[in-house]
């Protein structure tokens, strides 16, 4: 199966929420993508399979000037183990490069160590993390 990988490309909240909801396992919520991203974000990556459908999905959050981030990197599952993933965080890196940008930040689980650092480039940073939901 080959896929489609577009920048900023129109996507459907509904398709993107079942997305999250199928990687993340989760239950699928009601989110306004579209309107978060547009907002919010340099741009997007989404991934398209043979048949149109939404398989992958990358958000570029930016401060506007020199720093970005990469979040929501999403792959189905059955689409995963492709090589898909790196390339949205690719296009993504080439955009923000693109826009100006001197940093691209970007934090993860454990497990997605070889994923970040090997195969899209990222090095160690230190960092912090307040979590503002368990703390006061």
């Amino acid at each position: 199966m080959t896929h489609r990988i577009e920048w900023r490309s129109a996507f459907d909240n509904r398709a993107l929420n079942e997305l999250h909801g199928e990687a993340f396992e989760h239950p699928i919520f009601d989110d306004d993508w579209v309107s978060q991203v547009t907002a919010r974000s340099l741009g997007w990556v989404c991934a398209w399979d043979d048949e149109g459908d939404l398989v992958g999905f990358v958000n570029l959050p930016w401060d506007g000037a020199l720093h970005a981030w990469i979040i929501d990197t999403i792959v189905s599952p059955a689409a995963s183990r492709r090589g898909l993933g790196t390339a949205m965080v690719a296009l993504a890196t080439e955009r923000a490069r693109a826009a100006g940008c001197d940093w691209l930040h970007v934090d993860f689980e454990d497990d997605l160590r070889p994923f970040y650092y090997g195969a899209c480039g990222f090095t160690p940073t230190n960092g912090g993390l307040i979590n503002l939901k368990a703390t006061k």
